[in-house]
């Protein structure tokens, strides 16, 4: 039976992030099997150990497969050593599990952003070897003609990096700027930026759209939903 640290079994039973729970092993509030526990790397049995924190026992909770349409200005991330508001603050207010997102959008991206607890169904989803296409809809300052258009689709190389661009095309124009559609297949550090950078074209607007069939659809601005059994399926290990 496959063990993991304590620290990272508090993360999977969803009580809290791996560096709290760090910090709360640490501090003496975690028990394993009814003994205090200050190592966060102590071999747990998820489902035969017992552990609770502050003397509350802590069991796995209901799996949750979210979607939040993303505003800008927010960071992806729990907390913020800067002080910047982050995604977390759409859900203020709600009662819900202790969540992570899957994937990331940078602090001036918008749009489709997936939050579970559920670890297995996450890295499938992000997993490169899937190849999960991800379309976003770009604005960039200026205008676009074909000959652009294919030099975008050829990708480039930035800081030792290959960056590709699944598909490119051209939604619509206007006297200054261009709203481009972009596929990807993976998903590196600022892709699409940086590759548009390489053409000298600025961004004004980034929005993730989809992530394979799941569409962002008319969910408002920092609005949040469930996700359906059919929008969850595709990547469970065993549909159900």
């Amino acid at each position: 039976m496959p063990r993991t640290g304590l620290a990272r079994a508090l993360s999977k039973l969803g009580f809290c992030s791996r560096s709290k729970a760090v910090e709360l092993i640490r501090a003496g509030q975690v028990r394993l099997n009814g003994r205090v526990c200050r190592d966060p790397e102590k071999p747990v049995l998820l489902d035969q150990d017992k552990v609770s924190v502050d003397d509350s026992a802590v069991s796995r909770p209901a799996l949750r497969y979210l979607m939040l349409n993303k505003p800008r200005g927010l960071v992806t991330t729990a907390s913020d050593e800067q002080g910047r508001d982050t995604v977390f603050s759409c859900f203020e207010g709600h009662s819900l599990p202790h969540l992570s997102p899957v994937g990331r959008l940078d602090k001036a991206s918008e749009g489709l952003l997936l939050f579970t607890n559920d670890n297995t169904w996450a890295n499938r989803v992000t997993d490169p070897a899937t190849h999960v296409p991800k379309t976003y809809h770009v604005q960039v300052s200026g205008l676009v003609d074909d000959r652009l258009l294919q030099k975008l689709t050829e990708g480039v190389v930035d800081q030792g990096e290959r960056l590709e661009l699944r598909e490119v095309s051209i939604l619509r124009q206007g006297e200054k700027n261009t709203w481009l559609e972009i596929i990807l297949d993976e998903g590196r550090n600022r892709h699409i930026r940086r590759v548009l950078a390489a053409h000298d074209l600025e961004v004004l607007r980034l929005v993730r759209i989809a992530i394979g069939s799941l569409g962002l659809g008319d969910l408002a601005k920092g609005g949040w939903r469930d996700l359906s059994d059919s929008e969850i399926r595709p990547w469970l290990p065993h549909p159900r």
